[in-house]
C-alpha cells in the first residue's frame, strides 16, 4: 500500500466540471480526454499484452468502462488516476491470459526485487589496487553529447528498447514517471506501491536505461 504521509490526488476542480460534462454527454469533453491520455495509455498497456493491437483493444475496453462507470466515480481520487486504474486492471487480466504476466499484487511486492548496485561493481578498481574504490570506467560525460545526436530517432530508440528490457516494475515505474511526466504521488497511487518501493524502483530503472545507452554512444564515438 502506498505510505500514509504521500498526500493522494482527489478530484480537481477542473475534474469536477469535467465529469459533470462528460455525464451530460458532451463529446467535446470526452474527445479531449481521450486526447490527453490515449497515449499514456497505449504505452502502458503495451508493457503487459503481446502486441500493440491487443494494447488498442485494452484501450478501447478501458474507455467503454469509463464511459460505463462515470455514475459511480466519487472523487476520491484524480479522474486520470481513475481511468489507469482501469487500464491497469484490464491490461494485467489480459497480460495473464496471454500468460505474459504475473498476478499484479505480487508484481510490485519488494521482496520480490532482487537487491542490486546502482552501479555495476566493475566499474571501480579492486581491492588490492592503488587506487581501488576510485572509478575505473567513469560515468559518461554527457555535455559532450550534441543534443540532436541525444534526441536523434536512433538514439530514442535504444533508450525505448532498455527500457522494454528491465523487469516489468522497474519498466512500469519509469514508464509513468519518465516517459509520461507522472508525479511521484501518482505513481504510488495507480500502481498501489509505497514511496520508497517507487525510489527504488525508479532509481534502478533509470540506472540501467543509462547504463544501456552509455553502451550504445561508446560504440558509435
Amino acid at each position: 500500500m502506498p505510505d500514509a504521509s504521500i498526500a493522494m490526488p482527489v478530484a480537481t476542480a477542473e475534474d469536477l466540471d469535467l465529469l459533470r460534462r462528460l455525464r451530460a454527454g458532451e463529446e467535446a469533453a470526452f474527445a479531449s480526454l481521450v486526447d490527453r491520455h490515449a497515449a499514456s495509455m497505449l504505452r502502458l498497456a503495451m508493457n503487459y499484452v503481446s502486441s500493440r493491437a491487443v494494447a488498442e483493444e485494452v484501450v478501447q475496453e478501458t474507455w467503454l468502462a469509463v464511459l460505463e462507470g462515470l455514475g459511480k466515480f466519487e472523487g476520491r481520487s484524480s479522474l486520470k488516476t481513475w481511468i489507469f486504474r482501469i487500464l491497469m486492471n484490464r491490461a494485467m487480466s489480459r497480460g495473464q491470459r496471454e500468460h505474459r504476466s504475473v498476478p499484479f499484487s505480487s508484481l510490485f511486492d519488494p521482496s520480490s526485487e532482487e537487491a542490486e548496485p546502482a552501479v555495476d561493481p566493475d566499474r571501480f578498481r579492486a581491492a588490492g589496487d592503488r587506487s581501488a574504490g576510485h572509478w575505473a570506467s567513469p560515468p559518461y560525460r554527457w555535455e559532450g553529447v550534441p543534443e540532436d545526436r541525444l534526441e536523434s530517432k536512433e538514439t530514442l530508440a535504444q533508450i525505448q528498447m532498455a527500457i522494454d528490457a528491465l523487469r516489468p516494475a522497474q519498466r512500469e515505474v519509469i514508464t509513468l514517471r519518465d516517459v509520461a511526466g507522472w508525479p511521484s504521488a501518482e505513481v504510488c497511487n495507480v500502481l498501489g506501491i509505497s514511496e520508497t518501493n517507487q525510489r527504488v524502483l525508479l532509481h534502478r530503472a533509470r540506472t540501467k536505461v543509462r547504463r544501456a545507452l552509455e553502451t550504445y554512444l561508446d560504440e558509435r564515438a
